[in-house]
């Protein structure tokens, strides 16, 4: 009787969409030396133990815990192509081991190879579009759904003022087994007698470690969080993290959800009546345009764009960042956001961007060092989601292969957009004094600081010519030089 050969599945490979059938015998292993080589948040290795060992229960499943992948691939096996190079280089070099094309996104790379090549730049927005068509998502015919390809600008107002949270339902909450209770002794145990270390708070699991967690989180999303997810899914409310944002990625990212059943839901959900268009299309453009689009970067791009590092940033990260120390922070924002990062290690992707990020690129830290933080950090953070993310968009090292402009912004951004304003020692409209907010003069100092390499960026032109116009410019400059690497 033919007998189909054993899967390997990798960490983030979990879902029934990396099978060639419900019934295929699967491997599965555990390896500790994951976990040495870098400090990962305390729940990030929780999310990724309890996910393994919860598909362990499944079917015909081998779960090896071995001291490395090689040691436990000991017969012949099939893997989808793994999404980082050092696993690709693995599973190259291994014996008896064929590797199938990737699944988990939308586009093929060799279609994406197809759309890219012969471009000077590579943009989002025609990434998406080619993605529109060729997938027919949101389509009639051969145009957009409502005339509008994107619809950005309608999905961009401030949080509603006087109000501490958005008010939508909340997802359904995590039920720990035994699964995550042993997971936990075990991570426990690694920190006391193998000196493992890792970064963050250990807390309840927040996030789907199986299909049905993963399914229930999707149904929700959809049914109660999507009609309410566009207006403001570029807001911040201090005691609202999730605000109507799916939460979907950390289940995403371990192979839980098949993408493409994503969107079929949500756009299902948009032409049955259930969700507006604008936020559909915004939520949709996250995982057809979006997250399709920083894969096939990071292998387009090749391995040197990790040292990508066109503005010359190479301060190194501060302790005070790097161990996640909210506490001694005292601007409003970067604290609250910290901390959302050391609790839950997760913040949605304005945070991530216009606090983290845009904070990181004004300090010129390491391009390199910030991703890798990144990926640390996040429950939902892979090298493939945070090499473009963060080298490219974040930070702008690449000079403008991937983005059009550096995301920096002062604090009138984040004044508009949130409330950590409100109650924060420091003044958004200050940039000089006691009271200077670090995002504002900090904006001031990074334009300064590159206007050579940004003159010929015409999204810059004005900024650089309120720039020009600044008459405390050397007294802002000699401030924030002062300030260097301590907490603000």
């Amino acid at each position: 009787m033919f007998r189909m050969r054993r899967r390997w599945l990798f960490a983030d490979q979990l879902g029934p969409h990396f099978l060639d059938s419900p019934r295929q015998p699967v491997l599965l292993v555990e390896s500790k030396a994951v976990f040495r080589r870098r400090a990962f948040h305390r729940q990030k290795a929780h999310l990724v133990l309890s996910a393994l060992r919860h598909r362990a229960q499944e079917g015909d499943v081998r779960l090896v815990q071995a001291r490395t992948y090689a040691e436990a691939v000991d017969e012949p096996v099939t893997v989808c192509h793994p999404t980082s190079r050092a696993a690709r280089d693995l599973v190259r070099r291994l014996p008896d081991v064929r590797m199938l094309p990737p699944r988990g996104f939308i586009t093929t790379p060799q279609d994406f190879v197809t759309w890219a090549d012969g471009r000077d730049h590579l943009r989002l927005e025609d990434f998406y579009r080619y993605a529109r068509r060729h997938h027919d998502v949101l389509m009639e015919g051969a145009e957009p759904v409502g005339g509008r390809w994107n619809l950005d600008a309608d999905n961009r107002e401030p949080p509603p003022r006087g109000s501490a949270r958005l008010g939508v339902p909340e997802p359904p909450a995590i039920v720990e087994d035994e699964i995550d209770d042993q997971v936990r002794a075990d991570l426990d145990r690694w920190e006391r007698e193998d000196g493992i270390v890792f970064v963050g708070a250990d807390g309840p699991r927040l996030f789907p470690a199986t299909r049905a967690e993963a399914l229930a989180r999707l149904r929700h999303f959809v049914d109660h969080r999507l009609p309410e997810f566009g207006p403001r899914e570029d807001a911040m409310l201090a005691a609202d993290p999730w605000m109507a944002h799916s939460l979907l990625s950390p289940a995403i990212n371990l192979g839980l959800l098949d993408p493409l059943e994503v969107i079929e839901q949500a756009e299902r959900a948009y032409r049955d009546g259930n969700a507006p268009l604008a936020g559909a299309e915004g939520f949709i453009r996250q995982i057809l345009g979006w997250r399709d689009f920083v894969w096939h970067l990071y292998w387009y791009f090749g391995p040197h764009y990790r040292a990508a590092d066109e503005l010359q940033a190479h301060r190194e990260l501060p302790a005070w960042f790097a161990d996640l120390d909210a506490d001694a922070v005292e601007a409003r924002c970067l604290s609250g956001v910290l901390a959302g990062v050391r609790d839950r290690g997760w913040v949605h992707h304005i945070p991530r961007l216009m606090v983290l990020g845009n904070y990181a690129m004004q300090r010129g830290w390491s391009p390199a060092a910030v991703a890798d933080w990144f990926h640390r950090c996040f429950v939902d953070g892979y090298e493939w989601v945070m090499t473009a993310n963060v080298i490219g968009m974040s930070q702008y090292a690449d000079g403008g292969r991937m983005s059009s402009k550096p995301y920096a912004a002062g604090g009138s951004y984040l004044n508009r957009m949130s409330d950590y304003c409100r109650g924060c020692r420091y003044d958004p409209k200050v940039r000089l004094g006691a009271n200077a907010c670090p995002y504002t003069a900090g904006y001031w100092a990074f334009l300064a600081r590159h206007e050579p390499q940004l003159s010929g960026n015409h999204r810059l032109r004005r900024p650089l010519q309120g720039l020009r116009r600044l008459d405390d410019l050397d007294a802002v400059l000699a401030q924030e030089q002062a300030r260097g690497s301590s907490a603000p």
